[in-house]
């Protein structure tokens, strides 16, 4: 199977768990959109789609299919059941690294405002370790500077994505160089435990998350279907 063959079989398989005339979170990027295209050719009836991105949007409108925003969702008292998104990267915890769209706030604001994060990627994008695809971090204009220096202190190479705006009017840091050993640590701000000479395990004061950051990426995902390029059944399932 070729790398969008594969896109497309983990994008089919989410369809089950997607819950006709309820309302559905949609990710951004290349597998989402063919998570998109085929929620319309299966004609799956829902009450409406909640995107994370405007490019995410525009794709569901064009197929006819209503788009509200999350606070029109929440405003109805709907439940958001799934959210249905791809990934960057993933460690055997099923924590991700997204971001690579850059879409990575509004993605993590809709899929913590949904019951199910439902991920959908192919055998390449899991990991051992987080931190092999550069970690997008979204950042206000102003703070730019501020944020990448706080970034190379904690070993990172950050690089700004030139000539990108996110939806929200703020740039992107991709930071390389990052091992992300425990990822909830990391994303909390908080230093994991250090060892010192007299074996006690001694756990730092929390270091605050820098101003000027609005997003960063890592999520935990509920259920993640793979799809590897070997095997009469290409589809492999996961759950937490």
């Amino acid at each position: 199977m070729t790398a969008d063959e594969l896109k497309i079989a983990v994008a089919r398989a989410a369809l089950p768990h997607v819950i006709p005339g309820d309302l559905l979170g949609v990710g951004t990027g290349s597998t989402a959109n063919h998570f998109i295209d085929l929620l319309a050719a299966e004609k799956i009836e829902i009450a409406g789609a909640i995107a994370s991105s405007e490019a995410s949007a525009a794709r569901l409108r064009s197929h006819g299919i209503k788009v509200l925003t999350l606070d029109e969702a929440i405003a109805s008292g709907r439940r958001i059941p799934v959210y249905v998104d791809g990934a960057d990267e993933i460690d055997p915890g099923l924590n991700l690294i997204k971001g690579g769209g850059g879409a990575l706030t509004r993605e993590k604001i809709v899929a913590a405002a949904s019951d199910c994060f439902v991920c959908i990627a192919d055998s390449s994008k899991c990991v051992d370790m987080l931190g092999r695809f550069p970690l997008p971090i979204e950042v206000i204009p102003m703070a730019l500077g501020l944020v990448a220096r706080e970034l190379a202190k904690l070993g990172g190479v950050p690089k700004l994505r030139e000539g990108f705006v996110t939806d929200n009017g703020n740039l992107i840091l991709d930071v390389a160089g990052l091992k992300i050993a425990e990822p909830a640590l990391f994303e909390s701000g908080t230093r994991p435990p250090h060892r010192y000479r007299d074996q006690r395990a001694v756990r730092p004061p929390a270091r605050r998350c820098c101003a000027g950051v609005v997003g960063r990426w890592r999520a935990h995902a509920a259920r993640l279907n793979i799809a590897a390029r070997t095997g009469s059944n290409p589809i492999k399932s996961f759950r937490t």
